[in-house]
């Protein structure tokens, strides 16, 4: 399954709970991250990376399009309030990737004030009195003065009196004006299938705000608040995550509504992490589910608290830095293809066919399930397990690339810590490390399916932070170096590794995406220079 977030900017528990919730599933996800720069930290937790024009640039839509259509995108996932006009607008023409998003009269009344107000107040729901003119302004103050189509607290300011009114009102671009509204504050993250129906509804009092996002939340599962939204939501019929934001006045205990956000809102995470996980849900209704309502999901009176963390963006390599190294295994320190074609020889004297090598190996060029082509092809599917056992237990005919074991004991005799962090099955990766000579050659290895299977494969971080212990040593002082830039490096750059993408040409995944923010290096002779060079 692929989903395409746009604008992931600093969306990384957004991204993070994705990945869980595939991990649950069993679901072999391939998240992509697009943005402006790659600097944007969450890329750095996405597997696949999309630079993209600006949203208002002509070429964003068409871009978005190529990318769905030649990726195979199953799901794009907005995060921002800037493209989801756009993207709503011409949703029926991304083909088979679902855009995620609401139609597109609903988003426009989102994302202005004046229409969001006249919404509310049509379906029923207390709103504040909005007027556009300060001069004609009658609300009495305090007064709350924002843009029509503002977000994350942008010129929004609280008015004490007349003579702020008027300064702000020169001030803020295109204003709409409330009353004060003083009281407790609630988000409600509501989560729909693709037809509008609920399948979360989750109210949290935003305990602490900053540029408006919630920094505290405490679940609060307010039954006239729920009930309260299960009447908008039968009327706005949200495609996925909307974020609804209402006050509830301390005077007189009733609740106005002020805003919708029709996306996955900053502090959503959060809820989810309370038990009313979108994310899974999304999951699942991409997978073709059907899902029903789950009232009260999230851990009533729980609180969740955010905080702010770093991820390494540039693509320093400082190789006199460097105290550790390690690597990736398959097409790093040897040719995987030599793997597949010795495992292919041994299933060919099995079967004593001498062709069946060269017939399974054009299976395998052609992109095509080889073992299975071959056996049908022959009449012998009920070989199946024995063929497949025969190529993943086999001793493989298998030796390192020119100049890797003299690379290894240098940088051993230069005091230099060496380790390989590999998944596959754990069977067939010893017997490759024992094969190549590995295994008393470097310092340390780690196969990550042997912590708990295939979850604890790259891009989990678990591996890199066990060798991080076992060396003692800083993570800028140790680097990673692999082939394959969809999984390799998003661990070392979370935790502040350095990284060395080997571009081996002659590698399974040579062809990967262009757009890596890792240092790369396409010669090998060049790689082992970096470390051999006095």
């Amino acid at each position: 399954m692929r989903i395409l977030f746009t604008s992931v900017g600093r969306r990384i528990e957004l991204i993070q709970a994705f990945r869980m919730a595939a991990v649950r599933l069993g679901i072999n996800l391939q998240i992509y991250g697009a943005d402006i720069a790659l600097s944007a930290p969450a890329l750095a937790y996405c597997d696949r990376t999309v630079i993209v024009p600006r949203i208002k640039d002509s070429s964003y839509i068409p871009e978005l399009r190529r990318i769905c259509e030649e990726e195979k995108i199953d799901a794009l996932v907005p995060t921002i309030d800037t493209d989801l006009l756009l993207l709503s607008e011409n949703r029926e023409t991304f083909g088979k990737t679902k855009v995620v998003i609401s139609a597109p009269d609903k988003i426009a009344l989102c994302r202005n004030k004046n229409l969001t107000a006249a919404y509310f107040r049509s379906i029923g729901l207390l709103c504040p009195e909005t007027v556009n003119q300060a001069k004609d302004y009658k609300g009495g103050f305090p007064a709350f003065i924002k843009p029509q189509d503002g977000s994350s607290s942008i010129f929004a300011y609280k008015v004490n009196d007349e003579k702020e009114l008027a300064a702000y009102a020169a001030q803020v671009p295109d204003y709409i004006i409330q009353p004060f509204i003083s009281g407790t504050e609630y988000t409600v993250d509501i989560f729909c299938d693709f037809e509008g129906k609920p399948v979360f509804i989750t109210p949290r009092i935003r305990l602490a705000v900053r540029a408006g996002e919630v920094l505290k939340t405490q679940i609060s599962q307010d039954a006239r608040i729920i009930a309260e939204m299960q009447q908008l939501a039968a009327d706005f019929q949200p495609c996925g995550q909307i974020t609804v934001q209402l006050i509830r006045e301390e005077a007189t205990g009733r609740d106005y509504y002020i805003e919708i956000n029709p996306r996955f809102g900053g502090g959503a995470p959060l809820t989810i992490k309370a038990g009313a996980d979108s994310a899974e849900a999304l999951l699942r209704l991409i997978g073709g589910e059907v899902l029903t309502y789950q009232p009260q999901a999230a851990e009533e009176g729980s609180i969740f608290s955010r905080f702010d963390q770093s991820v390494r963006t540039d693509t320093g390599f400082a190789p006199d830095r460097v105290k550790g190294v390690i690597f990736d295994l398959d097409d790093t320190l040897y040719s995987e293809r030599d793997y597949v074609r010795s495992g292919y020889h041994k299933i060919a004297e099995f079967l004593q066919r001498p062709e069946a090598e060269e017939e399974l190996w054009q299976f395998f060029l052609e992109g095509r399930p080889a073992i299975d082509a071959y056996l049908e092809k022959t009449g012998q599917m009920g070989l199946k397990e024995i063929c497949l056992d025969i190529y993943r237990n086999q001793t493989p005919d298998i030796s390192l690339y020119p100049g890797v074991k003299e690379l290894i004991l240098r940088l051993k005799a230069s005091g230099k810590k060496v380790g390989i962090i590999t998944d596959g099955r754990p069977g067939g990766q010893r017997k490759k490390l024992e094969a190549l000579g590995l295994t008393d050659l470097v310092d340390d290895v780690i196969i990550t399916d042997e912590l708990g299977g295939p979850a604890f494969r790259k891009p989990n971080d678990i591996a890199f932070r066990m060798m991080q212990c076992r060396w003692g040593l800083s993570y800028p002082q140790m680097v990673y170096i692999g082939d394959n830039p969809g999984k390799d490096f998003q661990a070392p750059r979370q935790l502040g590794m350095q990284s060395l993408w080997y571009r081996n040409p002659e590698g399974l995944y040579s062809d990967s995406v262009e757009n890596v923010n890792v240092c790369s290096i396409e010669k090998r002779n060049r790689l082992i220079q970096l470390f051999t060079e006095d």
